[in-house]
């Protein structure tokens, strides 16, 4: 990807994505592992140290009521969605890093149905930070998009086909 602000944006979301899914892909596992108590403690003492200073504020409530969602069967839910989120995220961001043609389309469709469920779970739950993710998701969509037609055509300038890992050879 040359160094235009498009690309550089792209790269960034890109950087996000991967590190995002990479915590997800995490934190679903040690739910597996561990399960929601040990966690929803270790997660209430950083905050409650690092950020928020009392144990009754918002964010501590956010966290009690997340931990006794997680007791009954969201358990079950949260560890899938979070670990097939993980490894969809990281497997596109890989594709899209290795500039695999046939992988933008299907991370636009992806995180368009990423986005479609953030909007529909900030509408269900009231929730600003999912609205926050869906408009980041939109962004990269567009993002993705762009870069997909430029390669594209930029392919087909250069003749057509790529070699196997979706990269044409570089001049």
């Amino acid at each position: 990807m040359p160094g235009t602000t498009t690309d550089r944006l792209l790269r960034a979301a890109l950087f996000l994505k991967g590190l995002d899914g990479a915590v997800e892909l995490l934190a679903g596992l040690a739910l597996l592992v561990a399960g929601p108590r040990p966690l929803a403690g270790l997660l209430r003492r950083v905050v409650e140290h690092h950020l928020l200073g009392s144990p009754h504020g918002a964010l501590a409530e956010r966290l009690a009521a997340g931990e006794a969602a997680l007791g009954g069967g969201d358990r079950t839910f949260a560890v899938l969605y979070l670990t097939l989120h993980g490894l969809v995220k990281l497997g596109l961001v890989v594709a899209l890093l290795r500039e695999v043609l046939p992988a933008y389309p299907v991370a636009a469709a992806v995180l368009g149905l990423f986005c479609a469920f953030e909007v529909y779970r900030a509408v269900d739950r009231d929730a600003w930070s999912m609205w926050a993710a869906a408009a980041l998701d939109l962004a990269v969509v567009v993002l993705v998009l762009r870069e997909y037609r430029r390669l594209r055509s930029r392919r087909r300038r250069a003749g057509g086909t790529a070699p196997r890992g979706g990269r044409p050879p570089r001049r």
